[in-house]
């Protein structure tokens, strides 16, 4: 196979994942909250349970106004959503759905390029908040400021410990580097990780930057139309890559209780849809942290246990 046929083939099946995922995510939300909260949820579009629901969400956001503050900064207010949902993709690309070469674009340094990417997102609320020409924007987007650059530490000593057990920083190579046992000596890393990581995509209970009985909707109040379908997606897409890193550095990627490779990638899948729907659960079950206890559980809590699972790390790979 010619080598753009396959570079296509490989961005079109992420591109895929990328619109595809995020959908079948926020409907699942739907469903699952309705259940937890003892009522029905969207149940006519589409006629069986709903199941078109996000779809036509999709076209009242596209056939809405867009409209943009009069004291707004034009450009930067337009591009946010853009820097919202380009990291995401990047992300997407050096994940691994299964072994051999189940991966857009296998990288050495891929564990390093995911972190780096993934703080990227601080930058499109910032964007958002401050050519807002709005005071609640400008609010959430400090609010999501502190709360992003605090819960960035804790995120990447974490991912760092699981890396330093497997010896490289490839995702795939982390992925082969798993055994079972991991279970047990990494999960105040996984912990960590999972709990920053819904700080990093500001899921509730860490919704402050947009917390609607004081912000109205913080950086997003601004927003209406596909500008704030974008900012939405990318909330959905951030669900689904911090499942899928979870999964990947945490839960064994593709390996499962039997040993047919082939039957990797439905693993994958299969964990990543679990650990979407603990997120999900979260958010049903826990009420938004306030700006101290934010802090206070990222500082106090996080941190020092991600730097003790550290010590815990080089103390077990001296061991061996």
């Amino acid at each position: 196979m010619p080598l753009w046929v396959e570079l296509l083939f490989r961005v079109g099946g992420v591109l895929v994942a990328f619109l595809t995922l995020p959908l079948l995510v926020g409907q699942a939300e739907h469903k699952i909250m309705a259940h937890m909260q003892g009522r029905l949820g969207p149940m006519y579009a589409g006629a069986f349970h709903g199941w078109a629901q996000l779809i036509a969400d999709g076209v009242k956001f596209v056939q809405k106004e867009e409209v943009t503050p009069r004291g707004a900064d034009r450009p930067v207010f337009r591009l946010a959503p853009v820097v919202a949902l380009v990291p995401y993709l990047l992300v997407l690309l050096v994940i691994p759905l299964g072994p051999g070469d189940l991966v857009a674009q296998p990288l050495d340094i891929g564990l390093f390029f995911v972190l780096a990417v993934v703080g990227v997102g601080v930058v499109a609320v910032l964007m958002s908040a401050w050519a807002s020409a709005n005071k609640y924007s400008l609010l959430g987007g400090l609010r999501a400021a502190a709360q992003l650059l605090g819960y960035e530490l804790p995120f990447v000593l974490a991912a760092a410990s699981v890396a330093m057990a497997a010896g490289t920083l490839s995702l795939p190579g982390i992925v082969e580097a798993w055994q079972p046992w991991w279970l047990l000596w990494q999960a105040p890393a996984m912990i960590v990780f999972f709990v920053a990581g819904l700080a990093e995509i500001r899921r509730p209970p860490f919704d402050m930057p947009i917390a609607d009985s004081e912000l109205v909707f913080g950086y997003l109040t601004e927003y209406t139309g596909l500008r704030f379908a974008l900012f939405l997606l990318a909330e959905y897409v951030g669900v689904v890559v911090i499942a899928a890193l979870t999964t990947v550095l945490f839960l064994g990627g593709w390996q499962g209780p039997f040993a047919d490779a082939q039957l990797g990638w439905l693993w994958t899948l299969l964990k990543v849809a679990a650990v979407s729907f603990v997120i999900i659960w979260f958010r049903v079950s826990y009420p938004r942290l306030r700006a101290d206890q934010l802090q206070r559980l990222c500082w106090l809590v996080l941190v020092p246990a991600s730097l003790a699972q550290l010590v815990l790390t080089v103390t077990v790979r001296m061991a061996l």
